[in-house]
């Protein structure tokens, strides 16, 4: 049971997971789409940089003199912070292009109701 509470952050992954997912599918604003599509990115990040995270691990930096044979050390993986980095620029951009969608939409359609959108789109 302990072992369950001590993982606190995949429980959070988890229900941050779910909160956006559920936004993307069920909010028909496109607005409201796009902040559960940042709050699901959310979760992959926290994922990536709880599974980054080693016991006892230290930054993959090898002090002067030492010799790795004598001394071995337990290092961190700097791998999820760069592509927590890299995933983070592509979703702004994302984001930024979304919502220059959402307001090209809102001049063509009047709206940012999808299935408004989509009624409009058959009737024409």
């Amino acid at each position: 049971m302990m072992d369950l509470l001590g993982l606190y952050n995949y429980w959070v992954f988890a229900f941050l997971l779910l909160i956006g997912l559920y936004a993307v599918i069920t909010k028909p604003n496109y607005t409201k789409k796009l902040i559960g599509l940042n709050i699901f990115q959310a979760a992959i990040f926290l994922l990536y940089i709880s599974m980054d995270k080693v016991e006892g691990g230290t930054a993959p930096i090898i002090s002067h003199g030492a010799q790795a044979a004598h001394d071995p050390q337990i290092y961190s993986n700097p791998l999820p912070q760069v592509l927590i980095l890299t995933a983070i620029v592509v979703g702004i951009s994302t984001t930024s292009l979304g919502l220059a969608l959402v307001v090209r939409i809102r001049e063509a359609y009047g709206t940012i109701e999808e299935d408004k959108v989509s009624d409009m789109d058959r009737t024409h």
